[in-house]
Parts: C-alpha cells; sequence; structure tokens
C-alpha cells in the first residue's frame, strides 16, 4: 500500500469516528449497566436460591436451563466490562472482570482478555487470530489436508458437529485457562488461580450437598453443556463463513469486511448482548453495547458511500451461512479420506 493510499485509509476511519462521536455515541451508558448488571445478578442469585429451595429433585434440571442462560448473559457482561464499556478505568474493569469470570463462571478472565485482543487486533487472519486457529474445527481450506483419526473424522463432518461440540465448549473454557495459569501467561496468576479454585469447590459442593451423586451428575452435564452451546450460539454469526484477510487491509477495511451482523429487535440485542451488532463493536470496541444499534445506520451509510461491503442477515441465515462454510472447508479432507 502506498503511503496516499494508507493515508486516504487512514482518514476514511477518521471521518466515521467523527460522526460516531458527535452523535455522542462512545458516551458511557452508567444507568443502562446498572439496570443490566441488576437484572444478571438477580438472575443469578435467583437460581441459586431456587436451586437450594427445590432439593435434590429431578426438577433441578430446569434449574440447570435457566443458570446456563444466566451463566452466558454474565459471560457478556464479562465481555463488556473487558472493553472498558462499564467503567471508565481499568482497575474497576478488571476487578469486576474477574469476579464475574473467575469466580462466579469459573474461566480466566486473564486468559480471556488476551486472547480477545489479538482477535479483535486481527479478526480472521489464519495466523494471528487465535480464533481461527486450526484445533478441534478448522478455517481455512489448507488445514484440512493430512488430518486423520478423530480429528480427520471431525474435519470432515465439522459442519453436522459444529453445534454437538459447542457442548463442550465450557469445559474447554476451563481447561484452557487451567493451562494458561499454569504457564504463568496470566498476570495476578495467584488471583486468578485463587477464584477459580474457589468457583469450583463452591459449584461442586453445592451440587453435592443438595442433589443425589446421579442428579448432580445431570444437573452438571446438562448446566456446562447448554451454558457452551448457548455461548457459542452468541460468537458464531459474527465472523465465521467471512472472509480472511491478508494483514493488507487498513483498519476500517479489515474489521468491516470480515464481520457479519444479523438483523433483529430488542430481543435479539439482549440475546446476544449487542454482538449481534459486530461490525460496530470491532470498529469501536469501547462503545457501549446499548449505543451499537444507534451507530449501525451512521456505519452501513458510510460504508455505501466509500464502496466497502457492508454485511447483515438473519439469524437462521448467518449460522447457515457459517455452516456451509465449514462443509466447503472440509471438502480436502473429504476427497482425501475418499482417495485413501
Amino acid at each position: 500500500m502506498t503511503t496516499t493510499a494508507a493515508t486516504a485509509t487512514r482518514s476514511d476511519f477518521a471521518v466515521l469516528a467523527r460522526r460516531v462521536t458527535e452523535q455522542g455515541l462512545m458516551d458511557r451508558r452508567p444507568v443502562y449497566y446498572v439496570a443490566r448488571l441488576s437484572v444478571v445478578a438477580l438472575m443469578l442469585v435467583g437460581s441459586w436460591t431456587a436451586f437450594v429451595v427445590i432439593g435434590s429433585s429431578w426438577w433441578q434440571l430446569v434449574t440447570a436451563v435457566v443458570l446456563a442462560i444466566t451463566f452466558t448473559q454474565l459471560a457478556l457482561v464479562g465481555h463488556d466490562l473487558a472493553h472498558r464499556q462499564v467503567f471508565r478505568t481499568k482497575r474497576p474493569s478488571e476487578f469486576a472482570g474477574r469476579l464475574a469470570g473467575n469466580l462466579l463462571i469459573g474461566m480466566s478472565y486473564g486468559w480471556w482478555v488476551e486472547k480477545h485482543t489479538r482477535h479483535h487486533n486481527n479478526p480472521n487472519h489464519d495466523d494471528l487470530d487465535p480464533d481461527v486457529s486450526p484445533e478441534v474445527l478448522i478455517w481455512a481450506t489448507e488445514s484440512a489436508f493430512g488430518r486423520r483419526g478423530l480429528k480427520g473424522f471431525i474435519t470432515r463432518h465439522q459442519a453436522a458437529l459444529f453445534f454437538p461440540l459447542l457442548t463442550l465448549l465450557a469445559v474447554d473454557l476451563k481447561v484452557s485457562s487451567v493451562k494458561a495459569l499454569r504457564n504463568g501467561t496470566v498476570k495476578r496468576r495467584g488471583l486468578e488461580t485463587t477464584l477459580l479454585v474457589l468457583h469450583a469447590a463452591g459449584y461442586l459442593a453445592a451440587l453435592l450437598i443438595v442433589l443425589s451423586p446421579l442428579q448432580a451428575l445431570a444437573f452438571l452435564l446438562v448446566h456446562q453443556a447448554l451454558f457452551g452451546v448457548y455461548l457459542g450460539m452468541t460468537f458464531a454469526p459474527n465472523h465465521k463463513g467471512m472472509p480472511h484477510p491478508d494483514g493488507t487491509e487498513d483498519f476500517l477495511r479489515k474489521q468491516v469486511l470480515t464481520s457479519r451482523n444479523v438483523r433483529g429487535g430488542r430481543f435479539v440485542d439482549a440475546v446476544f448482548g449487542g454482538l449481534n451488532h459486530q461490525i460496530e463493536h470491532h470498529l469501536f470496541p469501547g462503545m457501549p453495547s446499548p449505543n451499537l444499534r444507534k451507530a449501525k445506520p451512521i456505519v452501513e451509510t458510510y460504508c455505501a458511500e466509500i464502496g466497502i461491503p457492508y454485511t447483515q442477515t438473519g439469524l437462521v441465515a448467518s449460522y447457515r451461512q457459517a455452516l456451509r462454510f465449514l462443509h466447503e472447508v472440509g471438502a480436502p479432507a473429504r476427497a482425501e479420506h475418499a482417495a485413501r
């Protein structure tokens, strides 16, 4: 990219940022977050209170479903805390983030923030975005070659296995958190480890004291599986199936071209924690989530002005596109397997 072109593209984002700022959309929303945090806190307290009141009963599986929804909403609040949408400064954001992530959910806040920051810096980049690195699922065609055994089977059928595999997401987050803490790559390692141990001890003690062993096992499986599915479904529509950049794009194009918005009203906003406005969130990660909907027409209009494709679709269509992409990426693995 030439100096002139680089200057032009930098000014593209500067124009958009000025338009958004002039509308006050980067301003804090304390009343909104007081209300949202209060609702999530009531959900959490209410769920655990119901758990104790109901006692040893198979009706607790309903509680497990409600608690899975509550954990996901708490995780979405943790996401806003990490982007400093709730508090203006770093210290209260990290304190509340560790409280929500480590103590209440059982996931390392510090590990996730570092990982999520790398994703925001280079979304969908095959080498730099940890969210598309080849692990259980693959997101780049070249990663499909040479996979055998269980990994090969999953790659060949990854579109069909996507939602079933989400049931393991909560476990994967916990395992990854422990690995990061063991490797010493997380700041405030001692504090985060202590909070994770307190969460695990309190969670397991509650299940074993209140429920029978079989009920406790069923509760744990339902709760953690549905938590993983719901959490995964909030992130799956955002980038999966969108272009993979090569790193030469300017900030505006890199963020817009790799992201997809999901249409919907206030209910969809609440279910996704505002992440259905993924384009606006990636352009302005510090913008309070209730302002993303207001920024949408500004961003969409500006993208049309300068000729940048702005992708948005319905919820079902977004999952369909992501699954179609997964199926296409696995094609070389299916061909290789057929040839063998």
